[in-house]
């Protein structure tokens, strides 16, 4: 493990970046053609459509609870070229689906497979730094991993209108290919040899104990549950707003990538500012902020219907602003005390916070049909337990501060 006052090399942060940029690539390039995929394969409900989002999330979930325990006993690399195999398969099996139902099950394995490098992007992190400058890391990380949803839907539009929803898939491989070779000829393996553990069914029960041990982790890993399950609502729901809602079909990439860059800025500026506040601290106050933010919304147009588009987009910023300052916060708060078992834990970190958040997006945009309130309401409860959970579970010193004052 190098030393956390080491300064961070730019190619592995930026290859790490790529690992995980794969995912959003595979969300939000298929953005602008969920409409016309729903047609194609027989589909035209919006709310059902909007499973082609939410069920690789689901994919991701399932996939890391195998492949962090696997990574332990084998090492990160050997994880990842699994990863990127599988996900062959799975854009295959969604290019030729003939129906909705076999386009889920190609999205679930695509969440499968690509769970594989994301997970293990998370373990060489953690396997390399520690502590605060972890979590500056996993900022500059994220930072680079945002330019992705940021062009992906614009881009995504393009190669449909020019070559048909398709050649989205075909895109994907290529970038996956790109990504497979830079990491097998620029990453060393950072797995110990002494650090490895046999793999057998054991390793997920004595995992999971050592996981539930610390109380810190597991409050950390409900909150990031509950903040990505309020984020997925926006992301499974956001065609369906600004095309069906507001009418926006041409302007929505465009509307999309500018929310993107808020969520990419606070994240920068949170691999600057978390080594001066500290990670509980400001994720405490951006959490804070977020709920807010939420609740003014709601307060502000209950039973009234969406406001003019420029209100919306200025309240989601907001909204997205404050994200940038937690997710990675969140996930390095979670693992910092089980860096002994990189692998299985952020399996188990990962496949927990899943669980939690995608019911909880599927069951909000039930609601979001005719109005965007719902979103924020449901933006507004995550907000309000995740700040409960982080009060009472989470940072004890924060806690006794609190009740002090």
């Amino acid at each position: 493990m190098q030393n956390q006052d080491v300064k961070p090399n730019f190619e592995f942060v930026a290859l790490m970046a790529a690992l995980m940029s794969i995912v959003a690539l595979a969300l939000d390039a298929i953005l602008p053609a969920i409409s016309t995929i729903g047609i194609d394969i027989n589909s035209v409900d919006p709310i059902k459509n909007q499973l082609l989002i939410t069920m690789i999330f689901l994919g991701l979930g399932i996939g890391q609870l195998f492949f962090g325990p696997l990574s332990d006993s084998y090492g990160r690399k050997p994880i990842v070229y699994t990863g990127f195999i599988l996900f062959v398969g799975a854009s295959i099996i969604c290019i030729f689906a003939p129906n909705l139902e076999v386009m889920i099950a190609g999205r679930v394995l695509q969440g499968i497979a690509l769970s594989a490098p994301r997970t293990m992007a998370i373990s060489i992190i953690r396997d390399t730094y520690k502590g605060d400058y972890m979590a500056r890391v996993m900022s500059f990380v994220t930072a680079f991993f945002i330019l992705i949803p940021v062009v992906a839907p614009a881009i995504g539009k393009w190669i449909m209108d020019s070559y048909g929803w398709q050649a989205i898939f075909y895109v994907q491989l290529f970038f996956a290919l790109v990504v497979a070779i830079w990491f097998w000829k620029r990453q060393v393996e950072t797995l110990k040899p002494e650090y490895k553990i046999p793999f057998k069914a054991s390793v997920f029960v004595s995992g999971l104990k050592e996981f539930l041990k610390h109380r810190e982790t597991v409050a950390f890993t409900f909150i990031s549950g509950f903040v990505t399950g309020a984020f997925l609502v926006y992301l499974s729901g956001s065609q369906h707003v600004f095309e069906d809602q507001y009418g926006l079909a041409e302007e929505f990439p465009y509307i999309f990538a500018g929310l993107s860059v808020s969520i990419g800025l606070s994240t920068f500026l949170n691999g600057t500012l978390v080594l001066r506040f500290g990670m509980r601290k400001l994720s405490f106050m951006a959490l804070f902020a977020f709920c807010l933010i939420a609740l003014l919304y709601v307060g502000l147009f209950w039973g009234k219907p969406n406001p003019s588009v420029a209100v919306l987009i200025a309240f989601l910023s907001f909204q997205f602003f404050c994200l940038g300052f937690l997710w990675g916060n969140f996930r390095s708060i979670a693992m910092e005390p089980i860096g002994h078992i990189a692998g299985i834990g952020a399996a188990i970190n990962g496949f927990i916070s899943t669980v939690i958040s995608v019911p909880i997006a599927q069951y909000i945009s039930t609601f979001v049909d005719d109005t965007v309130w719902p979103l924020f309401l449901g933006l507004a409860l995550c907000g309000l337990i995740s700040i409960l959970i982080f009060v009472v579970f989470g940072d004890k010193p924060l806690l006794a501060r609190r009740i002090r004052s």
